[in-house]
């Protein structure tokens, strides 16, 4: 049997949580078997959240208080640790961004923007700026910060396999300076090779495909059933009802079926970066 993982409880809130949880469960003599009876909610979630790998919801804070005798403590902290796992992130990506640190696989459609594992500070920072103009400078690096700490995941001894397809003008859309947008494209490049990643891009001559509407990201994961996160400006959704996230997935294979293949993709990003640093953009990349 593999050693347990404990949260260090001075590691972040919701490890600090994680740990009390285990602790006080442990003190009532209590499995997490025994914890879990009573909700709906699974054994593998109350492990995560002892783990400090989520957050808790409310209706299993307030089981949990009353299973535990806490007098509401996990209740007031809840929202507390929530806040602090989503800190720069907007509040409806927090479902999200807790499966992307878990998951096995990571496929996504991006026809507008350059997905955030992929972005550099500068291009986050512009994103978030014509998003957001009247945040303060605080604010924005908050963001920044932020975004960029997600890429960690491939750090780890079982990174995601990671496969994006994006569309060709996010190559040509001139975000930012020459220069930053060299540095954009070549980061994803390295990205790409670094961690065997495979990207695919859709020609602008396409003028139709499969994917015409909307962004999505599918992930899978060892322990639990697949699901897909779709995002419009200010919302975002978690999809996991079974046969909506199969028609997503035949939709998202489709699209990938019609995008040039991942080194004829790979050149493009590429050669595109060399046109920004030799100053050679034009308006269509050939």
């Amino acid at each position: 049997m593999p050693p347990r993982k404990d949260a260090d409880p001075s590691a972040s809130v919701p490890c600090f949580y994680g740990a009390e949880m285990r602790y006080l469960r442990e003190q009532a003599g209590l499995t997490l078997e025994q914890l879990a009876e009573g909700t709906y909610r699974g054994i593998s979630l109350l492990s995560q959240i002892e783990r400090g790998e989520r957050s808790m919801p409310l209706d299993l804070a307030l089981h949990v208080d009353k299973k535990l005798h806490t007098n509401g403590f996990f209740e007031r902290r809840c929202e507390a640790a929530a806040k602090a796992r989503r800190a720069g992130h907007a509040e409806y990506f927090a479902d999200a961004l807790e499966m992307e640190q878990r998951a096995e696989t990571i496929e996504e459609w991006a026809p507008m923007l350059v997905p955030g594992l992929l972005q550099t500070p500068a291009y986050t920072r512009a994103v978030v700026r014509a998003a957001m103009p009247r945040a303060t400078d605080e604010e924005v690096e908050e963001k920044v910060i932020a975004r960029m700490s997600r890429t960690v995941i491939f750090d780890g001894p079982t990174p995601p396999k990671f496969w994006m397809v994006l569309d060709e003008s996010l190559l040509r859309r001139r975000a930012l300076p020459n220069e930053q947008m060299a540095e954009l494209l070549e980061h994803i490049a390295t990205v790409v090779r670094a961690t065997y990643s495979i990207v695919q891009i859709i020609p602008e001559t396409d003028v139709l495909h499969p994917y015409m509407m909307g962004t999505a990201r599918n992930m899978t994961f060892s322990d639990s059933p697949p699901v897909v996160y779709t995002e419009n400006l200010h919302s975002g959704q978690v999809i996991d009802y079974p046969a909506l996230v199969k028609q997503y997935r035949e939709s998202y294979d489709l699209l990938r079926a019609a995008a040039l293949s991942p080194a004829a993709s790979l050149s493009m990003i590429e050669k595109a970066a060399e046109d920004y640093r030799n100053g050679e953009h034009g308006s269509r990349l050939e």
